[in-house]
């Protein structure tokens, strides 16, 4: 028997739970984009098991491109990895997308991250490009670094039926 899924926005008390998503450092960038996320800007979800845990988080943000949405720092707990649960998210990510009136979904993956690709495709995204991207990460021992890399670019038309 599997247990239902929940999907619903993320909220701050549900990031104590998400520490598998992350460092501390990608926690607080979380906590800055639910900022945004009451402005309107981006919608951030959490895909919960029945107990109510995290499994899954992920965000989609309007202001980033005209006409898409853009999905962003989206993770799945490794233990629920290849289970589903990363496009119950997607899926649930578009339908947000949707709902804005936009037709398009764009996202980038880190290129050294082939598995992903592999994910992306299956789920009907179409490469487009490169672009390099960087974001502060913690270092070894704690402390902010900058991290640059090359990421693919993906898009999906979302009038076009699903995978």
């Amino acid at each position: 028997m599997t247990r239902p899924l929940d999907v619903r926005d993320l909220t701050p008390g549900d990031l104590p739970d998400c520490g598998w998503s992350g460092s501390a450092l990608h926690l607080d960038s979380v906590a800055r984009e639910l900022v945004r996320a009451e402005a309107g800007e981006v919608d951030y979800l959490v895909v919960c098991t029945s107990s109510g845990s995290p499994i899954a988080i992920g965000g989609v943000d309007f202001a980033k491109l005209p006409g898409a949405g853009y999905l962003y720092q989206l993770g799945v707990r490794p233990a629920m990895q290849r289970r589903g649960v990363g496009t119950l998210l997607v899926r649930a990510l578009e339908d947000r997308i949707r709902r804005r009136g936009l037709a398009r979904s764009e996202l980038c993956y880190e290129r050294h991250t082939s598995g992903n690709g592999v994910f992306y495709r299956g789920l009907g995204y179409l490469a487009y490009g490169t672009v390099v991207e960087g974001w502060e990460q913690a270092g070894p021992d704690g402390t902010p670094e900058w991290y640059e890399t090359t990421c693919v670019q993906m898009r999906r038309d979302l009038t076009a039926p699903a995978a």
